[in-house]
């Protein structure tokens, strides 16, 4: 089979685990769920809106990067900022949580056809906050054994028997995702 590869990189990148709404101190996933690819998908592609299921044009990804950055991140409870003065002292409903963001993140998307990962090409792309962009690459034609070789992280799914939860599919009124992490080579690269 041929695959038409776009490649994404930036700076940075966070990809949001599904246990951790409100943890002091998270690391990023290292892989993209079904529901994380079925929206890149609705992205690239807004005819897609109204259909269910990921993989109907992205079909593999491959995610490797440089290394974790630990970031503080101010945030605020649901409602919006809010404070209160107590003994003289005031007090908000802000705090400080700590993001282990991805370093230099290369990721791989796989297209069955060229004219998809043309559209896909030509815009950007954010794992899951609004400021970790990843910008594309050209599209590259590779098969696929080649793609294969790419070292990097990718979830494939799974059920219940054979897989470990990844999350609720936003997608289908939050039925659990279950996923096999398949790692190649060497996901974490060393560049200078």
């Amino acid at each position: 089979m041929q695959y038409y590869v776009v490649k994404y990189s930036g700076p940075f990148g966070f990809i949001k685990p599904w246990t951790a709404v409100r943890d002091s101190e998270t690391f990023s996933q290292q892989f993209l769920t079904p529901s994380i690819v079925e929206g890149m998908e609705k992205k690239f592609f807004p005819e897609l809106l109204q259909e269910k299921g990921a993989g109907k044009v992205i079909r593999r990804h491959r995610l490797n990067y440089c290394g974790m950055d630990v970031q503080l991140e101010r945030t605020w409870s649901k409602g919006g900022f809010k404070y209160q003065k107590e003994k003289g002292v005031y007090k908000s409903n802000q705090s400080t949580l700590k993001r282990g963001v991805l370093l230099m993140p290369h990721l791989y998307l796989a297209f069955s056809e060229y004219s998809y990962a043309e559209r896909a090409a030509r815009q950007t792309i954010c794992l899951c906050r609004n400021e970790d962009l990843l910008f594309p690459d050209n599209v590259e034609e590779m098969s696929e054994d080649k793609f294969n070789e790419i070292h990097g992280f990718e979830l494939h799914p799974a059920d219940v028997h054979n897989g470990f939860k990844v999350g609720h599919n936003r997608f289908e009124e939050g039925a659990s995702i279950y996923g096999q992490l398949v790692i190649t080579g060497y996901p974490i690269r060393h560049e200078e």
